[in-house]
């Protein structure tokens, strides 16, 4: 079993800051990949940014593309998101996202419980 546990979510001015932290734990072989999803209410679930833990290579949603940063600690098996110049339409739940090496070829991805986001106009 994987946990995600997120943290940095928050209520920011239009123009502001947040970073976000999301730490794996359990039992796995190795992490693939990590992310950021968001869901805004009545939309569906989106990508916003992932890493892969050991290239470093990144993926981003065009809508955050030149404002978000993606980066991972390997060693504390956590991601972060910097996000900058927020604006009120990034405004979601934030889940963090992992794809996960269990034994072998098996691969699970796992979710994290959520972190809230507002951005205020």
């Amino acid at each position: 079993q994987v946990r995600l546990v997120e943290s940095g979510g928050g209520l920011v001015q239009a123009g502001g800051s947040l970073r976000l932290s999301c730490a794996a734990s359990g039992s796995f072989f190795s992490i693939n990949t990590m992310g950021w999803y968001r869901q805004a209410p009545e939309k569906q679930r989106e990508l916003v940014a992932r890493i892969t833990t050991s290239s470093g290579s990144t993926d981003y949603a065009d809508s955050v593309k030149g404002r978000f940063a993606i980066s991972r600690d390997n060693a504390k098996n956590t991601v972060y998101l910097q996000m900058n110049a927020l604006k009120p339409e990034d405004t979601a739940v934030y889940y963090c996202n992992s794809l996960v090496s269990i034994s072998g070829p098996t691969t699970l991805r796992y979710w994290g419980q959520g972190t809230q986001v507002t951005v205020s106009s």
